[in-house]
């Protein structure tokens, strides 16, 4: 065995001796071994493809007769066949031993046999080869020479044919069999990632023939998805569309991949995660059709419930949501579906008012707008309509939190002297408390209507202090403690109080100082100070002393938080 491997990666021996025992590998322990061994067993097969591409076919033969035994062995492996590049590399080894011109019957038989690998790793029943031998004699290439445009000429005839059922409908004689589409999807497999298959992966995914099930096999679906999850493979949205129209557990693997980079132990900005959505597809794919964008919205809804409105959870609703805000006004200009397809369950007067976006609607109509978004939900929520009970309307309104922020906005800069509209103290309870009752969220209401009367006094005040903002925010004296959820509304109006007031700037440090005083608090200003950076982006605001101070404080709380509980 030394002397026949003399020429070729030094641990050929050791590979052959592998090999024989992976041939045999029904348990447990040997399929590990095989499994960790892959990558290392890939790169010697590139060693070998680059030793062997420099010797003629008969040179091959003659000094190792052996590397067929090796070749065969690999081939018939799953496990190899499955693993990364390693199913073109052996073609390309295979591909050397073609005999340019056969001289015997053994040499021919030889022929055949590498033939026959070829198509058991290509296409098994599938491709037919036999323009091997015809661009041997005809054209005088060699194997290396050749085989990727072979290889392409098979890919490109697949898709044709694939293509063309879309046009023959029922005719079932010109029609490509529902088993021979099967079959090219399981032998498609291992071959996902190799980038010569990448039209055969698409024009199968987007492949609609007429059987009442579906033909395509389920692991095809898994490792186009693991792919896709990877960034293996390069698909148009119209293809990872079909993708997940037609294989529910894709989708769903999809969503649990961008969970795991929304739910970590370091906090992700926003645009961070717009990113992430955006590399995903979800919003697009969702925007192109109602069925995606229903999924997604229930998996988010478990997940929400599941972690008791985890923070990273609602921000990636919210920004879900104006991607795939944006994406269905490119999709839908002329309405392809219905907005009642995408919210079935929602009133549909409150859907429009709500996708409609702040900055497409004139500032001096915003408390308008607020008024009205207030009063439908309080129809559903107090008065028991028929679209749903408090947390359905809760989890429809928290998808453009943006309005929220802005009622928070627009009580603080209101006019002293004013009463607060009783539409949004009611809007702004309900968005922090939505599962309390009606008699709770008066008490809230009634509280942050304190809270606002003393902010909006200092308001305009040319000489404030730290003391006084926490005078105002105090709570009275002998009543009951404030819920948790009305003292995160307090600190959010206390917070936009510092961005917006012109004496707030002065002593912003200093009151955050004294609101922090726990790594929860502290993780709370900086998603607040986040948000309200990234709706800012959004409103496509001017550059002012607000946005800049917010910049600043977002930054140096970020540097004083542990690296543990948040993202640099």
């Amino acid at each position: 065995m030394a002397a026949d491997s003399a020429g070729l990666p030094s641990n050929y021996e050791f590979w052959m001796q592998k090999l024989s025992v992976w041939t045999q590998a029904s348990t447990l322990e040997a399929q590990r071994d095989i499994c960790l061994h892959l990558p290392q067993f890939q790169e010697f097969l590139r060693q070998m493809y680059e030793t062997l591409k420099e010797m003629d076919s008969n040179t091959i033969i003659e000094r190792f007769p052996t590397i067929y035994q090796l070749l065969a062995k690999s081939c018939w492996s799953p496990f190899i066949l499955a693993y990364d590049e390693s199913p073109k590399i052996l073609i390309w080894c295979l591909c050397c031993l073609i005999k340019k011109d056969p001289q015997n019957s053994r040499e021919s038989k030889l022929n055949s046999w590498t033939r026959r690998l070829l198509s058991h790793i290509v296409s098994t029943s599938i491709f037919d080869i036999k323009e091997v031998g015809l661009f041997n004699q005809v054209l005088g290439y060699a194997p290396t020479d050749y085989y990727p445009g072979l290889l392409k000429n098979m890919v490109l005839s697949l898709v044709s044919e694939l293509r063309e059922n879309h046009l023959n409908g029922f005719n079932s004689q010109r029609r490509m069999s529902p088993e021979r589409v099967r079959s090219l999807s399981r032998i498609c497999v291992p071959l996902v990632t190799l980038p010569d298959f990448e039209p055969l992966v698409e024009a199968l995914l987007t492949y609609h023939g007429h059987e009442p099930q579906e033909v395509l096999w389920p692991e095809f679906f898994d490792a186009v998805n693991e792919a896709f999850l990877l960034k293996k493979i390069s698909l148009p949205t119209s293809a990872i569309l079909c993708l997940w129209l037609r294989h529910l557990p894709s989708l769903e693997n999809t969503m649990l991949h961008l969970f795991e980079k929304l739910i970590s132990s370091e906090r992700n900005s926003l645009r961070r995660i717009e990113c992430f959505m955006k590399e995903s597809l979800l919003p697009e794919a969702a925007a192109c059709h109602p069925a995606i964008f229903r999924v997604v919205d229930e998996i988010f809804r478990s997940a929400l419930l599941e972690t008791d409105g985890a923070p990273e959870v609602l921000a990636g609703i919210q920004v879900f949501t104006q991607c795939f805000v944006e994406a269905l006004e490119k999709e839908n200009k002329q309405l392809k579906f219905a907005l009642k397809t995408y919210f079935p369950y929602a009133s549909p007067s409150l859907v429009m008012v709500l996708l409609q976006h702040p900055k497409d609607i004139p500032q001096g109509l915003w408390h308008q707008s607020l008024k009205c978004i207030s009063e439908m939900l309080k129809e559903v929520v107090e008065d028991y309509g028929s679209y749903g009970g408090p947390f359905e309307s809760w989890f429809l309104f928290v998808h453009f939190g943006g309005w929220a922020d802005i009622t928070a906005e627009l009580l603080l800069m209101s006019e002293a002297e004013a009463e607060p509209p009783e539409a949004l103290l009611w809007l702004l309870a309900f968005s922090c408390s939505p599962g309390a009752g009606h008699q709770q969220r008066a008490q809230i209401m009634v509280e942050v209507k304190t809270v606002l009367g003393h902010l909006t006094k200092l308001f305009r005040s040319p000489a404030l202090s730290a003391r006084d903002l926490q005078a105002a925010a105090e709570e009275n004296q002998g009543g009951d403690p404030r819920p948790p959820a009305c003292q995160q509304l307090v600190r959010r109006l206390l917070l936009y109080f510092l961005l917006w007031a012109p004496g707030g700037h002065a002593i912003a440090r200093e009151v955050i100082t004294l609101m922090a005083q726990t790594d929860a608090i502290m993780n709370e200003i900086i998603g607040l100070l986040d948000y309200t950076l990234y709706r800012w982006d959004h409103l496509c605001m001017e550059a002012c002393r607000s946005r800049k101070l917010a910049r600043e404080l977002l930054t140096e709380l970020r540097e004083q938080a542990s690296p543990r509980q948040v993202n640099q």
